[in-house]
């Protein structure tokens, strides 16, 4: 090769260096601000986050913290390339760690491994006198420049998470712990009860007639009452080591995790109460107020699943007994015996499957003792259980609304059987049946009965509907209607277990009754004691007096059959003439 070819071929490869040089530093200029750019929109996307975003490098100073992170921690706008100053700490194990010796502590530290710490609390110039909430995330990744690592320090501030948690958890009205608290706590409570063998108890308190107290001094005056309430509770709560609970409306719950007798808890309750009545003023007069009270005991009302309803049960029960009163769930042998929650669920299936059988219990004239009438009364057989009492399914019946169509059932069965003894020459009786105030409120109770009454064609006077004094008292209005419609329709009417609801004169005047049942509880000690005796004595000539008849429940000798006859009654029930018996058994009592 030539020297000039030589000159050539150099000029040659500098131009194409220069070339190349030219291309690789636009090429890396280009990198540089695609990098730059990328950077740009991530810091632009980690300032509107909420969460606090720093970045340290190797030497532990800032290389970049978003909004969020200089507004928590206290620090100036321009803050890169500095050491947090000054530096947070961290609360571990009940002590507080400054940040940077946390972060030298952890535990093989190195790329790609994050370490988590839900619930911590953390501590800024920002917030000097209260620590904040957090959830903190540290993880490590590689510079760009040398491979090393740095920092980066992710922390969730939980104070809005717990704010939102607070007014769900809390009452508006009252800030007390509502009925989601009181579910969460009381879960917790009961998975630890078997640490001691001490008791638990629920108290359920509801102030008696809030809809009363409202129409009288205003719904501001009212809603005053409950918020002196709810404070009076709060403040007893922190000097006698029990949670309130405000559940709903005028209901208010206290859980005491530790008792040692039943009495203590009524005490409790009686020291509530009595507080209660001198709790408000009107115009510098004492405004009298009263609440019913429902307990419920682990073990001693069941288990911890049911123990919330059984306070239910037994508030319920308290306001039976009127105003002020205090109950107690005892749980009984029956409730021992079953399972609530399978006796539910078995309901629904329980008509088509035919385990539900029509008794007849035998009415009797007392001047005679023949029988010329019966009540239908409902027997469950259950595969597992066999015969449930009904003590136990009827009231899951009506609080499932399956009553309804048991009623239905029954009248079917009852019609059923009227037609067959008509058949076979039987003696006509009248057959009772209980009706509850779930039914009568159903639409088309009373077209039912008629449409019934033609298809099975038996005479409306061989039917007789029941209703028990205390749901004829609940639903008046109603009530009276669809009585004074079954009666058009030719069926008679009773009033069951009278004598033990608040029937007053006027109303009994006014109820499409022909017949009044006294209730075998006022009969039970009639014999020895007198003052029974004179009750049941005027109530026969009430009813006598008002034109209708009267049937006596719960006979058991010929001695108390004696004496209710004497006394004037017109019929007698009870187990001295039979207990509930199969309509094949029932009817050898009326063969011709």
């Amino acid at each position: 090769m030539t020297f000039s070819q030589e000159i050539s071929l150099i000029c040659a490869l500098l131009v194409v260096a220069v070339v190349v040089f030219g291309l690789l530093y636009r090429s890396r200029n280009r990198m540089k601000q695609e990098i730059e750019a990328r950077m740009e929109m991530f810091k632009k996307a980690f300032n509107v986050t909420e969460d606090a975003v720093i970045v340290l490098d190797r030497k532990g100073l800032v290389a970049y913290a978003n909004q969020s992170a200089l507004k928590l921690l206290g620090l100036p706008n321009e803050f890169a390339d500095k050491p947090l100053s000054p530096m947070p700490k961290v609360k571990i194990k009940n002590e507080w760690i400054p940040l940077d010796r946390f972060l030298e502590e952890l535990p093989h530290k190195r790329e790609g491994k994050m370490y988590t710490f839900p619930r911590s609390s953390l501590l800024s110039d920002a917030e000097k006198e209260h620590s904040i909430p957090v959830n903190l995330f540290i993880d490590t990744v590689a510079e760009i420049k040398d491979m090393e690592c740095c920092t980066v320090i992710l922390i969730h501030d939980l104070r809005k998470e717990q704010e939102r948690n607070k007014v769900a958890y809390s009452n508006t009205l009252t800030d007390l712990p509502n009925q989601l608290q009181a579910k969460e706590d009381l879960h917790k409570l009961f998975s630890k009860i078997h640490l001691h063998n001490k008791k638990l108890a629920l108290m359920l308190i509801e102030l008696d007639n809030l809809s009363q107290i409202r129409a009288t001094i205003g719904y501001d005056q009212s809603e005053a009452i409950i918020i002196g309430f709810a404070q009076y509770l709060k403040n007893l709560a922190k000097s006698s080591s029990f949670y309130v609970y405000h559940t709903y409306s005028n209901h208010f719950l206290i859980c005491l995790p530790v008792v040692e007798t039943a009495d203590e808890v009524v005490y409790l309750g009686r020291q509530i109460q009595g507080r209660l009545a001198s709790l408000y003023t009107v115009n510098n007069v004492r405004f009298h107020l009263t609440a019913s009270i429902g307990i419920s005991i682990y073990p001693d009302s069941g288990s911890t699943l049911v123990l919330m309803d059984r306070a239910y049960k037994a508030l319920a029960q308290a306001q039976k007994s009127g105003l002020g009163q205090i109950s107690i769930y005892v749980q009984n042998e029956y409730e021992k015996k079953y399972d609530e929650v399978e006796i539910y669920n078995a309901l629904s299936e329980a008509i088509d499957k035919k385990e539900f059988e029509v008794y007849y219990q035998p009415i009797v004239r007392s001047r005679g003792r023949e029988v010329v009438g019966a009540e239908a009364l409902v027997r469950w057989t259950h595969k597992q259980y066999g015969v449930i009492p009904p003590d136990v399914f009827i009231p899951l019946l009506e609080k499932s609304g399956f009553i309804i169509e048991l009623g239905q059932f029954v009248l079917s069965e009852v019609l059923k059987q009227q037609k067959r003894w008509e058949m076979f020459k039987f003696k006509p009786i009248e057959v009772s049946i209980n009706m509850s105030l779930l039914e009568i409120e159903a639409e088309g109770f009373v077209e039912n009965v008629a449409q019934q009454l033609v298809e099975h064609q038996v005479p409306p006077e061989l039917i007789k509907f029941e209703i028990t004094e205390g749901v004829a008292m609940k639903n008046e209005t109603e009530a009276d209607q669809q009585l004074q419609a079954l009666k058009k329709l030719g069926v008679t009417i009773a009033l069951d277990d009278f004598g033990t609801g608040y029937t007053s004169f006027g109303y009994l005047k006014k109820f499409p009754a022909d017949i009044l049942k006294i209730d075998k509880s006022l009969v039970e000690y009639i014999i020895t004691n007198e003052e029974d005796q004179r009750i049941v004595k005027a109530m026969i000539d009430l009813a006598h007096n008002l034109g209708m008849k009267i049937v006596v429940e719960g006979i058991e000798t010929n001695e108390m059959a004696d004496m209710m006859t004497e006394f004037g009654a017109d019929y007698l029930q009870g187990y001295y003439f039979s207990k509930p018996i199969p309509a094949y058994e029932f009817q050898e009592m009326i063969r011709l």
